[in-house]
Order: C-alpha cells, then sequence, then structure tokens
C-alpha cells in the first residue's frame, strides 16, 4: 500500500461523507458522483432506482464479461446524526490523532472510498476474472436495496461467485451472522371513555398482552439452541423495540403499536415465532377484541425479513481473504449485514472491513487510519486474483 494509495482514499472518502446519505434522504447525488469515478476508470456502470427514483443502488464491473466474478460491496446510506453530541460536523470529514472522523467513516464508506480508490488499479489487472462493485440503499432500514439488487441480478443472469461485504469489522474475517427480521405489529380497538373500560377495546392493553407473549416466546428460544451454534449468544433472540399508543389518561385507546425484532440463528426458529404469534392472535386475542368491537383487528407488517450469513464448509470468499490478510481463522457476529442476500443468490460470501463495530451509529463515529491502510493492502492484493 502506498502513501499516494492512502491520501486518494482520504480524498475520496472527505467527499463521500460530505454527502448526508442519512437513510431517510436521497443517495442520488453519491450513486452518481461513484458512477461517475467508476465509469472514469472504465467500469461499466448500471444505476437502478427504487420505485420512488430518489434511492438507487449502482452496479458496475470491470474486466470480462461473464460469470464468477468478485464483488465489493457496501450500503451508501447513514444513520441519523439528530440529537447526538458530535465535536465537529458530522458530514465533514476531520482528520485528528491517527482517525478520521465523520458520520460514515467506518460504516461504511471508509471501505467503499478504498474499493473505488482502486479502480483504476483493478482495471489494469482485471483481464481474467470480473471485479464488480455493489453500492446499495436503505441497509440500515431493512437491506432494502441489497434485496432490490439481488433480483436485478437475478432477473439479468449475472452470476458473480464470491461477495466481499466490507462493513467494520476491525478487518477480520466474518464468516457467519444472525438473520435480522424487524416487524411493526398495528392493533386497532374500540375508543371510549375511560370510565367506562368494558365498553371499548383498549388497543394499548392488547398490545401489551402481545409484548407479554413475546417474553414468553424470547425464553422459550433459549431452548431452541442449537448445539452447534457459534454465535454470542448463541440462541435466536427477540426486542421489543418500541409500544406506542393511547391519546390521554381517560380515553380508551384505539390504536396501538408494537415495533420488534427477531435475529433468527435457524430458519426454524422464525417458523416458530411466527406460528405461536398468530396462534395467540387468532385464538386468544382477537377473539375477545372482536367479541365487544367486531372491526378490531391486529395486523403485523413486515419490515424487512434479512437471513443471515451461513457458515460454510466450502468457502471461495473466505479462502481468498484468508490469503490476503494472513488470517488464520474466521469469527462470527450477532450484527446483521447484507451477506446473507449474496449468499442466497448462490455466491460465497464474508464481511470484511476497515473500522469497529463499536464506533458506528455513535457520536464522533471515526476510521483509524491503520485500518484503511490495512484495507488498502487487502485490496491491492486481491488483483492478483483477478488476471
Amino acid at each position: 500500500m502506498t502513501v499516494q494509495a492512502l491520501d486518494d482514499t482520504k480524498a475520496l472518502l472527505r467527499d463521500l461523507i460530505a454527502f448526508p446519505t442519512v437513510s431517510t434522504d436521497s443517495n442520488l447525488a453519491m450513486i452518481e458522483f461513484l458512477a461517475d469515478r467508476l465509469e472514469t476508470a472504465g467500469a461499466r456502470v448500471d444505476i437502478h432506482r427504487d420505485a420512488t427514483g430518489q434511492k438507487a443502488n449502482l452496479f458496475a464491473t470491470l474486466g470480462p464479461e461473464g460469470d464468477g466474478g468478485i464483488v465489493l460491496s457496501g450500503h451508501s446510506d447513514v444513520v441519523p446524526v439528530a440529537d447526538q453530541d458530535w465535536s465537529s460536523d458530522p458530514f465533514k470529514m476531520v482528520e485528528r490523532d491517527g482517525r478520521l472522523y465523520g458520520r460514515g467513516t467506518c460504516d461504511m464508506k471508509g471501505f467503499i472510498a478504498a474499493a473505488v480508490a482502486l479502480a483504476p488499479h483493478f482495471a489494469a489487472r482485471a483481464t481474467r476474472r470480473p471485479l464488480h462493485f455493489a453500492f446499495t440503499y436503505d441497509e440500515e432500514t431493512g437491506c432494502l436495496g441489497a434485496q432490490a439488487l439481488a433480483g436485478v441480478l437475478k432477473a439479468q443472469g449475472i452470476r458473480p461467485a464470491v461477495a466481499i461485504i466490507g462493513e467494520p469489522t476491525s478487518m477480520r474475517i466474518i464468516e457467519g451472522h444472525k438473520g435480522c427480521y424487524e416487524y411493526t405489529t398495528h392493533f386497532t380497538g374500540l375508543e371510549g371513555h375511560g370510565s367506562g373500560p368494558d365498553r371499548g377495546v383498549n388497543a394499548v392493553e392488547y398490545a401489551v398482552r402481545y409484548v407479554a407473549r413475546l417474553l414468553d416466546l424470547k425464553e422459550q428460544l433459549k431452548a431452541r439452541t442449537p448445539a452447534s451454534s457459534r454465535f454470542e449468544p448463541s440462541w435466536t433472540t427477540i426486542n421489543t423495540g418500541a409500544l406506542v399508543g393511547g391519546v390521554a389518561h381517560n380515553v380508551i385507546p384505539g390504536k396501538a403499536r408494537v415495533d420488534w425484532e427477531m435475529r433468527p440463528v435457524q430458519h426454524s426458529d422464525a417458523d416458530f415465532v411466527k406460528r405461536e404469534l398468530h396462534t395467540y392472535c387468532t385464538h386468544t386475542l382477537l377473539p375477545a377484541m372482536r367479541a365487544v368491537s367486531p372491526d378490531a383487528d391486529i395486523v403485523t407488517e413486515v419490515i424487512g425479513e434479512v437471513d443471515g450469513l451461513i457458515p460454510a464448509d466450502e468457502n471461495e470468499a473466505k479462502a481468498i481473504v484468508m490469503e490476503l490478510t494472513g488470517a488464520n481463522g474466521a469469527d462470527t457476529v450477532p450484527f446483521g449485514t447484507e451477506a446473507g442476500i449474496f449468499q442466497a443468490l448462490g455466491m460465497s460470501a464474508v464481511v470484511c472491513g476497515p473500522g469497529s463495530i463499536e464506533q458506528a451509529h455513535k457520536p464522533d463515529e471515526y476510521l483509524a487510519l491503520d485500518q484503511l491502510a490495512d484495507c488498502l493492502g487487502m485490496l491491492e492484493r486481491l488483483t492478483a486474483k483477478l488476471g
């Protein structure tokens, strides 16, 4: 890794941090900026917008057409900075004490900057095997962009063999992580005066009973832990993120919602939880609600169901990255990424990128310069696999 490569990457990262690509907002300006950089390097670039036209994925290729390529993947969106106590403008990168500060430096624009800065280097060497860049929208809100991109790749018959997802792992190789299934369950009751609770359907109270069932299932899942699980914690988890409802002390609330998630270690656990909740709502909660109001209802909205990354005995991605980094093994993590989506397309996949997950989503998020240098070194050595 040369000093020039590091300087070029830092300059590019500064540009990327300046795009405030919070998931609630458009990422188009950043995607168009990256597209221009990659096209200048000789890449064939496709931009795929979502239904709103305000979000887009980028998929670009250097080297020959055909199957068997290597994908470098990253998400363009970042989490909000509202109500966080930053010591500097989060969208102006600041270098201080060997660290680069700014929203998205480690999660995960640092990896994107390293990959794109080396695009001319890749272009000169990718003669035998394609190198792809996959930059997505809305990873932080359910991996929506990656799921859309997976559909495009499948429809177009594009079949890469290897995916390296550059989430912040401190350059450790991650070969497995849990899935992330997110839901919002909506309760419709019947409003009324608080002095006559039996004449209404208290949506908040039924939401509380639903949460109590989630807590019961949360404990049952511990007994379903697979003997081979390498995760920490080793079982499928459930988290209740929010319970919202009601308007006043003396009004029976007619609306409520519960935001919750589970992180399955195996598909059967997700099926178990959904089956148990369906039975509880159908045979216990809804009959009691509808005995008072026939229009009462419980509806669960799927925010996102993203499969985990399953450790595989045969994993070309792991073998390649172990060779590039000198690592002699791979780990698992509890947090989710887009890797399972690429794995479901038939690719071998690992997660490996600069920076620590401990810095992600926090005020004064930073990426250590030595981590960025290590990432550049890994990617520069990747060129030997392309020619």
